[in-house]
C-alpha cells in the first residue's frame, strides 16, 4: 500500500479576533494532522483542529524561543514527509515579517507539497480596530510597512530610516514596540518631524486592546510612563488624528471587561461571540464535555421505539443532538418518527428541534423543568398518557416525578452524560491565574461544579452570572454569591443580563 501524500500549509491566522481567521484556514484546521501554531495565534482558534490532531506550540517571543526556526523548518519537512496534513498556524499573515518565505523553501527544497494560506494582517488589521484608517482621501494616498524587530543602533540596519523618514503617507511598523525611543530617534534624526502623530496599539483587534496616541517626539516617554508592552502594533502619520472620530471598537459597551466562559468547548461559542461582539475580552475554560451515555444500548432501544410514545421532551440541545444522532443511524427517513409530538425545555433547545425539520408542540416560557409542568396541565391532561424524556444522565428528577404524579406513564432516555474537561491547550488555566478577571459565567450546574473542582483561587472582586435558577442553587451550595441571573434562561438571555449589570455598574 503506498504512503499517503503529505501537504504542509503555511496558514495565517489573523490579527487576534477569532472572527478575522479565513474560511480556508478554518478548512485546513478541521482536517489537520498536526497544527504547529505561534505565540500570535490565538489558542482558541485550536478548537476547530480536528480531535485527534497533534498540537504543537512553537511561539518565539524576544528572549524565549520554545524552538528555533531550524527546528521549526526540520519539524515542518519531517510530518509532511510522513504523509501527515501539517497546518503551520503563523500569526497575522505568514509572508508579512513571519518567515513563512524560509518555510516554504525548506519544504520545496524537500520537494515536499504545500500552500499559503494569507491572513489579516495586523497592520491593516490592528490600525482598524483602533478607528485609524491607514488610508485617507483627505490624509494619505500610501502607507508603508517596516518591522522595528531590529536594532536600529547596530552598526549597519538592514532598514533605511532616511528613506522610510522621506516616504509620504502612514507608516505601519510591527514588532520592536519596546525598542520605540530608538526607532522614534533614528527617524527623527533621519528629517521626521518630531510632531508626527504616532498611535500604540497593543493586542489589536482582542478584548484586551489597548491603545495610546502620541508624536515621533514623545511616544516613548509615555510608553515607559504607561508600562505599555508589547506585542504592538505602531502607526505614524495624520491619519492617526482621525482615531478621536473613528474609534468604534473601544468604545463598545463591554470593552475592557475580562470575562471567562465555563461550557464544553463545542458548545462556548455563541456565548463568547456575543460577549465578544459587545467588545469584552473573553476566554473560555471548558469544565464539562459531552460523551455518550454508558448504556447507550438501552438509550438506542428507547430511540428506535420512540414512535410508539405520545410525547417526546426534550430538555437541552445536546439532547436533541444525541437523540438525533442515534435516531438517523437506525431510520432513514425522518416519518418513521410517527406522529408523536414534541416538548422543548428553553428556545436553544426548541431551535434545536426545529433544526431537523419538526414541529415543537410546547414550550415553556420560561427554562426550567417546572415550567413545562406547567404548560402540560394547561394544555391537556397526560393521564395514560406515554412520556419519554430525554436527558442527561445526571439532572434533576423533578420532571419525571411531577409527570408521573399527573398520571402519566414515564421514561427516561439517558442520551449523554456531562465528564469534566481535562487539559488546557489554549493555556486559558494559566492566564485566569496570571490575569484573574471581572465576571465568569456558568450556563449549567455541572460547569460551575467541575470549575470548583479545579480548586483554582478566585481574584478579589470577580462576579459571577448564572443562566438561571438551578444553575444559581448549585452556585450557592458551592460558596459562590450570584451576582447576575438572566431573566431568560438561555444565551441571548445571559448576554443582555451581563450587558445589563456592567452598564448599571461600570
Amino acid at each position: 500500500m503506498s504512503q499517503k501524500k503529505g501537504i504542509c500549509y503555511l496558514a495565517g491566522a489573523g490579527p487576534g479576533d477569532p472572527g478575522l481567521l479565513t474560511l480556508k484556514t478554518r478548512e485546513c484546521l478541521e482536517r489537520a494532522d498536526m497544527v504547529v501554531y505561534d505565540y500570535l495565534c490565538n489558542p482558541e482558534i485550536l478548537k476547530w483542529a480536528s480531535a485527534g490532531a497533534e498540537i504543537i506550540y512553537a511561539g518565539k517571543k524576544a528572549g524565549a524561543h520554545t524552538l528555533t526556526q531550524q527546528e521549526i523548518n526540520a519539524l515542518l519537512v519531517e510530518k509532511t514527509k510522513s504523509g501527515k496534513c501539517v497546518v503551520r498556524l503563523k500569526g497575522g499573515d505568514p509572508f508579512l515579517f513571519g518567515r513563512g518565505g524560509e518555510e516554504a523553501e525548506a519544504l520545496a527544497d524537500a520537494g515536499l507539497a504545500f500552500e499559503i494560506v494569507p491572513g489579516v494582517s495586523s497592520a491593516i488589521a490592528g490600525p482598524a480596530y483602533a478607528g485609524i484608517p491607514v488610508t485617507h482621501r483627505d490624509h494619505a494616498s500610501q502607507f508603508t510597512v517596516f518591522t522595528g524587530h531590529e536594532d536600529p543602533t547596530k552598526p549597519e540596519s538592514a532598514l533605511d530610516y532616511k528613506a522610510i523618514a522621506a516616504l509620504p503617507g502612514t507608516k505601519v511598523m510591527l514588532m520592536g514596540v519596546e525598542r520605540i525611543g530608538k526607532i522614534a530617534s533614528a527617524l527623527i534624526e533621519n528629517g521626521a518631524d518630531a510632531n508626527m502623530p504616532v498611535a500604540l496599539v497593543q493586542w489589536a483587534t482582542t478584548g484586551r486592546q489597548r491603545t495610546i496616541t502620541g508624536n515621533l517626539g514623545n511616544i516613548a516617554h509615555i510608553a515607559a510612563e504607561t508600562d505599555f508592552q508589547p506585542p504592538a502594533v505602531a502607526i505614524l502619520g495624520d491619519v492617526v488624528n482621525i482615531r478621536k472620530k473613528l474609534n468604534w471598537f473601544e468604545t463598545s459597551p463591554l470593552f475592557g471587561k475580562r470575562i471567562v466562559v465555563t461550557r464544553t468547548r463545542k458548545q462556548a461559542g455563541a456565548l463568547i461571540s456575543g460577549l465578544r461582539a459587545l467588545g469584552a475580552d473573553v476566554f473560555e475554560i471548558p469544565t464539562i464535555r459531552i460523551e455518550p451515555p454508558k448504556e447507550l444500548l438501552e438509550f438506542g432501544q428507547l430511540v428506535q421505539d420512540s414512535h410508539t410514545y405520545d410525547w417526546l421532551v426534550f430538555t437541552s440541545p445536546n439532547g436533541v443532538d444525541a437523540f438525533f444522532e442515534m435516531f438517523y443511524k437506525i431510520y432513514g427517513d425522518a416519518r418513521e418518527i410517527g406522529g408523536v409530538r414534541i416538548a422543548a425545555i428553553g428556545p436553544a433547545t426548541a431551535q434545536r428541534v426545529k433544526d431537523f425539520h419538526l414541529k415543537v408542540d410546547l414550550q415553556p416560557a420560561e427554562f426550567i423543568a417546572e415550567a413545562i409542568i406547567r404548560e402540560f396541565k394547561k394544555y391537556e391532561s397526560v393521564e395514560n398518557e406515554k412520556i419519554l424524556i430525554v436527558r442527561a444522565e445526571v439532572t434533576r428528577e423533578i420532571l419525571a416525578k411531577e409527570l408521573g404524579a399527573l398520571g402519566a406513564i414515564v421514561d427516561e432516555a439517558i442520551a449523554y452524560r456531562t465528564v469534566p474537561e481535562s487539559g488546557d491547550p489554549g493555556g486559558s488555566i494559566e492566564r485566569f491565574k496570571a490575569e484573574g478577571a471581572d465576571m465568569i459565567t456558568f450556563t449549567s450546574s455541572s460547569t460551575a461544579e467541575n470549575f470548583m473542582a479545579l480548586k483554582l483561587p478566585l481574584p478579589p472582586g470577580l462576579k459571577t452570572a448564572s443562566i438561571g435558577p438551578a444553575t444559581s442553587k448549585t452556585m450557592r451550595e458551592l460558596g459562590l454569591t450570584v451576582d447576575v441571573e438572566a431573566k431568560h434562561h438561555d444565551i441571548p438571555g445571559l448576554t443582555r443580563a451581563i450587558q445589563q449589570y456592567w452598564t448599571k455598574n461600570g
